[in-house]
């Protein structure tokens, strides 16, 4: 019988914070880096705090023209190591779409203070930014009915939960911003890992090892107790919280299905950010009625030429 998974927590918090986490990090920010400084104009506001960590913290970008309050996306930085990854607000501003760049505690943070489960700052932090973004909207001009989120790499994960999991308000909460709907119009994931269960990856991407610490362990030892933290799985995982009202997803991957043979790209990297998630992602979402788009290489999509397209298009489109 296997340990209980805060044993196997114990056991394992060395493990989880070396050759995995570098892994899936190292693609997507410079080592030692807190936040990528923003492309192009500058940030509203900055440094705005959205909860009591300092890890909490959100840039807003808003075209500098703005006379009707503008639709929003709010995108998503690092969750190994705590950054924003500004996307270039200058891919919105013509089209009158302010952007957020949203920081959030991150997996190592959750290990050092023994969150059950670390994944569970991140997700949590994710949705309370599309709260306090919605509460707030009045003071930067924003749309608080029209609100995607997306992420690139890591930040492809709080995005997803966020449309995947559905409304997160809690009328009762003496928190204003807890009281506040969480539903956003679209999610968009670029270079995506869209699982935290391990089965799962290793079934849409042989052979990857990504996650770790999501559970506080190892991905073996994930692996091998996947029927222990199932729960905690269906609770966090976003293709587990897929069903039909889910936020309409588009993914998009600059590789095709095959491996490029660019020296550069390792096996390791390309793995980790295989078009096969998408993929994967698709099917189960086709099971249950809900919307997803899958662009790479040689496999376009209707309606969209890419994934910002998708979300003007999403944010800009009339009422119904």
């Amino acid at each position: 019988m296997p340990p209980p998974l805060r044993q196997v927590f114990v056991a394992a918090v060395s493990l989880s914070l070396c050759p995995w986490t570098t892994l899936s990090h190292a693609a997507d920010a410079p080592a030692g880096a807190k936040s990528e400084p923003p492309k192009g104009p500058a940030p509203l506001a900055a440094d705005v705090s959205y909860g009591p960590s300092p890890n909490q913290l959100v840039d807003i970008f808003v075209p500098p023209d703005a006379k009707e309050p503008c639709p929003v996306l709010i995108w998503y930085g690092g969750i190994w190591k705590p950054s924003k990854h500004a996307v270039d607000p200058n891919k919105f501003f013509p089209s009158h779409v302010a952007v957020v760049a949203v920081e959030t505690r991150t997996l190592t943070d959750g290990v050092q203070e023994k969150a059950n489960p670390p994944v569970s700052y991140v997700m949590n932090d994710a949705v309370r930014a599309v709260q306090f973004i919605r509460l707030n909207a009045a003071k930067w001009n924003l749309d608080p009915k029209r609100i995607a989120v997306g992420g690139g790499s890591q930040g492809t994960l709080p995005a997803l939960y966020v449309g995947c999991s559905g409304e997160h308000a809690n009328p009762a909460s003496s928190d204003p911003v807890e009281r506040v709907s969480s539903k956003v119009i679209c999610v968009a994931a670029f270079r995506s890992q869209p699982t935290i269960d391990p089965k799962r990856m290793q079934e849409w991407v042989p052979g990857v090892s990504w996650g770790a610490p999501a559970f506080g362990t190892s991905f073996e030892d994930s692996l091998k107790h996947r029927e222990e933290i199932l729960p905690i799985i269906q609770k966090w995982s976003p293709d587990a919280l897929l069903n039909k009202d889910a936020a309409p997803i588009y993914f998009e991957n600059e590789w095709g299905l095959s491996q490029p043979a660019d020296p550069k790209i390792t096996e390791a990297n390309y793995k980790v950010h295989s078009p096969a998630w998408g993929m994967g992602f698709k099917k189960q979402a086709d099971s249950v009625g809900a919307t997803v788009y899958n662009k790479f290489p040689d496999h376009p999509t209707e309606k969209y030429k890419d994934i910002w397209d998708f979300i003007i298009q999403s944010l800009t489109a009339p009422a119904k």
